[in-house]
């Protein structure tokens, strides 16, 4: 067996194809129809299990969801294609450092739980990734790829809601581990385990490179995640300090995770989602980065290609080709049949990051926007702008690939977290304020938010205009550019926001008491105080001939708008059957009668946990924590 996998088959007559006559076979097509076949019918059975003609019911999947689905999903949502490609890209190129961010994302999950998420009961480029490896297994052109990928999240997440995304991300988290810890294994296997990788990562060198250039040469601390706080790509001060900020935003803070954890039934379910989550980001460095760097090993001359215009031959991209990392690895060792399993991790892992961005982005859209624009709008009005929103998120996308094809400089993974640490820590920082210093008011989070932003915004411009040269060109970049890691910028980011919010709410007014009230952490316990309302005043007009007060007008409003809708729906015409099924698949069939919003539950149940239960839940919290801090200090 070792004599077949230790070493790549002898290369074709063209020796830069990435790809030599290796697609999907008959039996590998048939796994991955079986698997669309499979999560199709957890998807109809949790449509018609759930009820999703809410907006609880859709946007929050009736806050009903166990542990188990909801940490699945969490980790589902996470692990997009993005990481796959991009994780094993950087693997190949650069070695384990950018598992930090996944090591770094453990901690904050547990934080969610144990922190943030009862304060928020007391009070979103996978898309070209998993192009990527489509486009290189079935041959097909990148955008048909894509806008078809795009096509079936869009029904998928029109149709289902919140509750169908949480089950069928719980279907292909398990479809995930399958097939990357089987590639995990044959790629060990092919490579001679950990102590083979060790001794010829540093021998993998393309045979077509310079002799005396240092491109394509592989990192000396490639097995080192902390690094040179001057000289190396990924600093550790700004991985202790700079990656830490827009970890805290998208675990504590991001509509795409949160909003999976508000779906459980209790905060205790919650918590087991978040640990089940912690544990399973234990993996990547195993599942990703590894394989990515075996990859590298196995096909030096394609992943590790140094030659702008060779890499251009091998996979259309002249900055570097080691994103093609983990699709190289799938189609040339694994046998068939679990070549089709691991084209069913990759749909299932963007399908998971993309129905998980459309559908927390329409929910922020309508309820956080449009719901503030018609305050009035019926459940119906909301399902419809919802999934509407979902349609405009498709074109977007479609439009954003070739500003990711033309930025990520072969290493898709990275180019997301640089994107982040320019973007992610003004809102994190006014985040956390606002959550832990009641004197944070409303001016001090605005021009936080306005001057943080837009200093991010300017690095990031200047790294679209100045693109990073090639290890052979000289670098002219300006020196906010080429000296300032985005590590490092990030940290000044967070301490300017920092300063500027802690200024500008000291010299302003406190926010008042029922603004605050069950709102921080250190308030989430308070009554919530509301503000002083004025006793029912008759139905008499003042002195100056007109009503004293407009509520009485606008409540009459709504009595006399939801009698017009009571009589509307009591005449509902016929409609077709296609209407019909149409309205059924949207989850918007007439009911004969408008439901009114449902109101919010008392959270006082949500936040009960059972006393067995929550010593169980922390001695895993300890167990986890431990567990990621021995695998930080095993490869520091």
């Amino acid at each position: 067996m070792e004599s077949g996998t230790s070493s790549p088959e002898p290369l074709p007559s063209d020796p830069l194809e990435a790809f030599p006559q290796k697609s999907l076979e008959p039996a590998d097509i048939a796994v991955l129809v079986l698997y669309f076949l499979f999560v199709l019918a957890v998807g109809l059975w949790s449509t018609v299990k759930t009820k999703r003609d809410t907006v609880k019911g859709y946007f929050l999947a009736g806050g009903d969801m166990v542990w188990w689905p909801v940490g699945a999903s969490l980790f589902a949502s996470n692990v997009g294609s993005g990481h796959f490609i991009g994780l094993a890209g950087s693997g190949a190129a650069m070695g384990i450092s950018a598992s930090a961010y996944e090591l770094n994302g453990i901690f904050s999950v547990l934080m969610l739980a144990w922190i943030f998420l009862p304060i928020y009961i007391a009070g979103q480029v996978d898309m070209y990734a998993g192009a990527i490896f489509i486009q290189q297994s079935l041959h097909l052109d990148l955008y048909l790829a894509i806008v078809g990928l795009l096509a079936i999240t869009a029904v998928y997440t029109i149709t289902g809601g919140l509750a169908a995304v949480i089950y069928t991300d719980a279907v292909q988290t398990m479809i995930m581990l399958m097939g990357a810890l089987a590639l995990m294994g044959y790629s060990f296997d092919a490579v001679g385990g950990m102590e083979g990788l060790k001794e010829k990562y540093f021998l993998a060198l393309a045979s077509n490179r310079t002799e005396n250039s240092s491109c394509g040469l592989p990192r000396e601390d490639a097995f080192h995640i902390f690094r040179d706080p001057v000289t190396s790509d990924l600093p550790w001060p700004g991985i202790l300090l700079g990656m830490s900020v827009p970890s805290l935003w998208y675990w504590c803070t991001d509509q795409v995770i949160v909003q999976r954890s508000l779906a459980a039934k209790n905060l205790s379910h919650a918590k087991g989602g978040s640990l089940m989550a912690a544990y399973l980001k234990l993996l990547p460095l195993f599942m990703m980065v590894f394989p990515g760097m075996i990859s590298r090993v196995l096909f030096p001359d394609q992943v590790a290609c140094a030659d702008p215009e060779i890499c251009r031959k091998v996979c259309s991209n002249p900055s570097g080709c080691s994103d093609i990392a983990y699709p190289k690895l799938v189609l040339e060792i694994l046998p068939t049949g679990l070549r089709g399993l691991m084209m069913a991790v990759m749909v299932a892992a963007l399908m998971s990051s993309l129905t998980s961005i459309f559908n927390s982005s329409s929910t922020i859209f309508t309820m956080d926007l449009w719901n503030i624009t018609r305050p009035r709008a019926t459940e119906k009005e909301l399902m419809i702008v919802g999934r509407v929103f979902v349609l405009l998120l498709v074109l977007f996308s479609i439009l954003w690939i070739p500003v990711v094809q033309a930025s990520q400089g072969g290493q898709l993974f990275i180019y997301i977290q640089s994107v982040s640490s320019y973007l992610q820590p003004p809102v994190a920082i006014v985040f956390i304020m606002g959550c832990f210093w009641k004197r944070t008011n409303e001016k001090g989070a605005f021009w936080g938010l306005v001057l943080g932003l837009l200093l991010g915004f300017i690095r990031l411009v200047l790294d679209f205009i100045y693109l990073e040269p090639r290890c052979d060109q000289p670098d002219e970049r300006p020196t906010v550019v080429k000296n300032v890691h985005y590590l490092y910028f990030s940290i000044i980011l967070s301490t300017v926001t920092l300063v500027i919010v802690s200024t500008v709410s000291w010299f302003t007014a406190p926010p008042s008491k029922e603004m605050v009230s069950g709102l921080t952490w250190f308030t989430r316990h308070d009554p919530v105080v509301r503000k002083e309302q004025l006793p029912p005043l008759p139905l008499t007009l003042p002195q100056n001939g007109t009503p004293e007060s407009s509520s009485t007008s606008i409540q009459l409003e709504i009595v006399q708008e939801n009698m017009s809708q009571t009589h509307s729906c009591a005449v509902t015409p016929k409609r077709s059957k296609v209407v019909k099924a149409i309205l059924w698949l949207c989850g918007m069939e007439s009911k004969g009668k408008e439901e009114p919003m449902s109101k919010v539950e008392p959270v006082i149940t949500f936040l009960e946990e059972n006393p067995f239960v929550k010593t169980l839940l922390d001695i895993n919290l300890i167990i986890c924590i431990s567990c990621a801090i021995f695998v930080w200090g095993y490869f520091a």
